[in-house]
């Protein structure tokens, strides 16, 4: 009886290490992933596919030369999309949404998972 409760037991632990084990198809955050990017302006929408290792917003945008900007005490402002330049005195400004949702943090703050799905959108008026 006690080698059939080892061999139940056994079967579960292997049943239960099969399912964690699946459950990781997703790459980790520090793995390789595909985010989509559209930079929205007036005259066009140019989709990116981007492949990147990076955390956030900002390493993966900077590593593929799409923006531009200035550090202030709250990260990145971003002033300058695919060489696109939003213009101040015309109250341009980025405007970063994530599956069309508004995001409440700036690029430095944004982790990314691999399969999201981000807009850059050049906005006019304060």
């Amino acid at each position: 009886m006690k080698i059939k409760t080892v061999l139940s037991i056994t079967a579960w632990i292997a049943v239960l290490l099969l399912c964690v084990s699946c459950g990781q198809s997703t790459p980790t955050a520090d793995g390789l992933k595909t985010i989509t990017l559209d930079v929205v302006t007036p005259e066009e929408t140019v989709t990116f596919t981007l492949e990147t290792e990076a955390q956030t917003l900002r390493e993966a945008l900077e590593e593929n030369d799409l923006v531009e900007g200035t550090e202030s005490e709250y990260g990145l402002f971003v002033t300058s999309v695919n060489g696109v330049v939003a213009d101040e005195a015309n109250q341009e400004w980025w405007c970063f949404t994530k599956s069309g949702e508004s995001l409440m943090t700036g690029v430095d703050g944004i982790q990314i998972a691999d399969g999201d799905h981000y807009e850059i959108t050049l906005t006019s008026g304060y």
